[in-house]
């Protein structure tokens, strides 16, 4: 079992802290684990059925064993140790692991291998404690998950098109989807911005002070702001293709929340943020000097907004509706 795998035991308690409301960031101090770790064992490991929606949650026992499924093909080499030892002999002459496990499919073996369990073990800890990966032709410190695999130089991928985004975010059915822009100001004032980030159902709005157009100091802020909220209250955020935006790996390796971007040059796909911010030029027109701006003033102006009723919500503030949303969620 490597260091990530939670424990019967730390799921029973991860339960009953669940079961009592207490904050994600609570709940992985009390484990000693890192608050992605939490949500991602959530998500994975809930309990959900159309036809008992009443037992929808998570079940420490359900959890336990959904994740111990999960990992029976990348235990297979250790519940056969003949196996084992004829793959890492294999591994040792030069073949690799798409030809062991094709060698014993054509042989007919009575037990046979996917070259990706071979490959999750050769990385998991038993294989870095024997070198198995000084055989490989080509070697990493980690592998890489089936799907996750794609050119370096590949900023913003095709699965990550908004005309692969659920159609439940573009129809506003479901609550915690975003949208997010920077609204740049006048160069000879620097290259200080502020992001606006909107959730599309509610409309309400956050905005953050930048000191340049660097894309990871800005995914950190916007972890720090939003990893407090619940799973589901930040589900996605969706850009645009600028540069400002190229690290958006970052948000879903730190708390899962998915990236999409607009098609190029079609920044009026993400329609709420790009209206949001015609109605802040009031407040910040291009000519501010951000660097005069202080906080407090930016934080008012942000309140202003989300407690301006808006047709669009039944002439509801988008400061209450989010609010009712959130309730729904406890």
């Amino acid at each position: 079992m490597t260091h990530s795998e939670l424990s019967i035991s730390e799921r029973r308690e991860l339960a009953s802290l669940k079961h009592r409301h207490i904050p994600i960031s609570q709940i992985a101090n009390r484990l000693g684990r890192h608050r992605s770790t939490i949500y991602r064992e959530i998500d994975r490991n809930s309990f959900q059925d159309k036809d008992m929606p009443d037992y929808d949650g998570y079940h420490c026992v359900l959890a336990h064993a959904k994740a111990q499924d999960r990992r029976k093909k990348q235990r297979k080499l250790i519940q056969i140790p003949k196996l084992l030892v004829a793959v890492i002999e294999q591994l040792k002459t030069g073949w690799t692991p798409e030809q062991i496990a094709g060698r014993l499919k054509h042989e007919n073996a009575p037990h046979q291998v996917s070259h990706e369990t071979i490959y999750a073990y050769v990385y998991s800890d038993e294989g870095h404690a024997l070198s198995l990966a000084q055989y490989l032709p080509m070697r990493r410190k980690k592998r890489r998950p089936r799907y996750s695999r794609r050119s370096k130089n590949y900023i913003f991928p095709l699965e990550r098109s908004i005309k692969q985004r659920p159609p439940s975010i573009q129809s506003r059915v479901d609550f915690g989807d975003w949208e997010g822009d920077l609204m740049i100001f006048q160069k000879i004032l620097g290259q200080t911005n502020i992001a606006a980030i909107v959730e599309r159902k509610t409309r309400y709005a956050v905005l953050l002070k930048n000191d340049d157009r660097k894309s990871k100091p800005l995914m950190k802020k916007l972890v720090n702001v939003f990893s407090h909220l619940p799973f589901k209250a930040r589900k996605s955020i969706t850009f645009d293709r600028g540069f400002e935006f190229v690290a958006w790996r970052y948000l879903e390796a730190e708390m899962d929340t998915q990236s999409w971007f607009c098609d190029p040059s079609a920044p009026w796909q993400k329609g709420s943020v790009e209206n949001f911010n015609k109605r802040a030029r009031r407040y910040l027109p291009r000519d501010l000097d951000l660097h005069a701006l202080p906080y407090s003033s930016l934080r008012e102006i942000n309140q202003k907004m989300n407690d301006t009723p808006r047709k669009c919500l039944g002439y509801r503030t988008p400061q209450e509706v989010f609010r009712e949303e959130l309730m729904k969620l406890q």
